[in-house]
């Protein structure tokens, strides 16, 4: 059985709590590909309703590699959360190496239209056993 290699980061921005856990999947080291899964939970502590706009995240590997990926909301969604509302999510992310990080944002819109980033703090990507 293989050791859990679980990582976390938790941040707030403006009421909205981001709190990440992720975990080693498998890999295919011929392929020179590692793959991670990470679950977001997104909690207004606010005050009023926001809305997930758009994501925005800097995936860095072992290599200092640094890709970008920006698109509309999550998983499909563009979730609208009130005050205590939560809304959590799982994805996944390949890397070219067995080690890495990820961090970035969510846009956020009030109802009134006004929009700010809900940071995410950056958190670690790694296989188990590996040394970096």
């Amino acid at each position: 059985m293989r050791k859990s290699s679980m990582h976390t980061s938790e941040t707030v921005t403006k009421g909205i709590r981001v709190a990440v856990k992720t975990q080693f999947s498998h890999a295919e080291p011929k392929r020179n590909q590692w793959f991670f899964t990470y679950t977001v939970r997104i909690v207004n502590e606010g005050s009023e309703p926001v809305q997930l706009i758009s994501r925005h995240w800097i995936i860095t590997d072992g290599s200092n590699e640094v890709e970008e990926v920006k698109g509309p909301g999550v998983v499909g969604n563009q979730p609208v959360l009130a005050p205590g509302q939560a809304f959590e999510y799982t994805s996944g992310c390949p890397l070219r190496t067995p080690f890495g990080s990820m961090r970035g944002s969510y846009q956020m819109a009030t109802s009134d239209g006004t929009t700010f980033d809900a940071e995410i703090a950056e958190f670690a990507l790694s296989e188990p056993y590996t040394v970096h």
